[in-house]
């Protein structure tokens, strides 16, 4: 099987190289679909997968969760709820991205594909990076934001995610050695950062 995960700095634009690799490879993409399925399979919103994919959970959320599994007798709202564990949402997010594998070639993006899949032998696993600056400026361009929302977005997101990533598989997401390829897109550009990608996979798998 051939496999390609890319993992990003938010702001870098690693979901458009993603899109743009898995076209000219001509493999499926798994990116933001992730979110619907899950959601679907566990009977949630997407917007509540949405707000918990790749962020480690605040103090009153884990209080929250602490004391509703601790006490039968203590009434919340949110309690009642029993919301899933992350554990029970990355489980669905592995059985979501194995079934996608086992259907053909992939690329897939984020989640904790990488280090979900990191001991296997037939994925290569991408990183996309820029200068903080330069995430900072293409996020005010996307999101239509000034300076310091993008700033507050760049800084939170990538925190959350960086988090995330240490607290579930205790591995640094920005590590370049977990990484077969780390690609700067403010250097090479959207375009040439795919183009790198999609060179280097043709190398590993024998593709055209």
């Amino acid at each position: 099987m051939s496999i390609l995960t890319v993992s990003r700095l938010y702001g870098s634009g690693g979901s458009e190289v993603a899109a743009l690799v898995a076209t000219k490879l001509g493999w499926s993409l798994l990116d933001n679909a992730v979110v619907d399925a899950v959601a679907a399979r566990m009977g949630l919103s997407v917007a509540e997968v949405r707000d918990r994919e790749e962020r480690v959970p605040s103090l009153v959320e884990r209080l929250t969760s602490a004391m509703a599994m601790g006490s039968q007798e203590w009434a919340s709202p949110i309690a009642a709820a029993k919301r899933p564990t992350d554990e029970q949402l990355i489980e669905v997010t592995r059985h979501i991205i194995d079934e996608a594998i086992a259907r053909g070639p992939l690329v897939v993006v984020g989640r904790g594909a990488q280090e979900m899949l990191a001991a296997r032998e037939d994925a290569l696993h991408v990183f996309c990076y820029a200068p903080r600056k330069a995430l900072i400026a293409r996020t005010m361009q996307r999101e239509g934001v000034g300076v310091e929302e993008a700033t507050r977005l760049v800084d939170n997101t990538n925190k959350e995610r960086d988090q995330w990533v240490r607290l579930h598989w205790e591995r640094d997401r920005r590590a370049h050695e977990n990484y077969d390829l780390s690609v700067n897109t403010e250097r090479f550009g959207i375009q040439g950062a795919a183009d790198l990608i999609v060179t280097a996979a043709r190398m590993r798998f024998g593709v055209s």
